[in-house]
């Protein structure tokens, strides 16, 4: 009975930490290894790098550089004009922004940095969780378990949830 007991309280921590994995924010660093500088090409952050990830609020972007750059926080004008403004997120490297859901348009307003590419529109979705007030997300109930196999099989190790399984697993024989 308490090998059973102990095998449910796995269940339920294994529960939990998916729920928070799934429901924290990601922080992002804005070009990734290029950081925010001046681009390869005019492009670079919105197609290039954010056309390939998915904002949700809360998320946060990290901008880092070594030169000289700022960051500031534009109009949808004044990104497509490259427009000056005085009105800085920051300008000592790293910046943090956290994301809430609409667009957004940074821009370096350092020389002709803006002009160069150096950029960024973001795109960002209402996060998925439900947060106190709100009225519960409409998700789809889960897929059913596929059919047990005569031995376990677990997901590659690389998240807390998978180590988590592997330890739960261990409990339950």
């Amino acid at each position: 009975m308490a090998k059973g007991f102990m095998g449910l309280i796995w269940c339920f921590v294994l529960t939990v930490v998916i729920f928070i994995e799934s429901a924290s924010a990601v922080t992002y660093t804005v070009g990734d290894t290029l950081g925010w500088a001046v681009p390869p090409n005019t492009s670079f952050y919105s197609d290039d790098w954010a056309d390939s990830k998915t904002f949700f609020a809360g998320d946060i972007l990290s901008f880092n550089w070594t030169a000289v750059h700022d960051v500031a926080n534009v109009t949808e004008d004044q990104y497509k004009q490259c427009v000056k403004v005085n009105q800085l997120v920051g300008s000592n490297s790293p910046v943090l922004v956290t994301l809430t859901a609409g667009t957004h348009y940074f821009i370096c307003t350092i020389g002709t940095h803006c002009q160069s590419g150096q950029k960024l529109e973001v795109k960002v979705e209402s996060s998925n969780a439900a947060t106190p007030g709100s009225p519960p997300s409409t998700l789809s109930p889960p897929p059913p378990p596929p059919p047990p196999s005569s031995s376990p099989s677990f997901a590659p190790f690389g998240t807390l949830s998978a180590a988590i399984s592997v330890l739960a697993f261990s409990f339950l024989t």
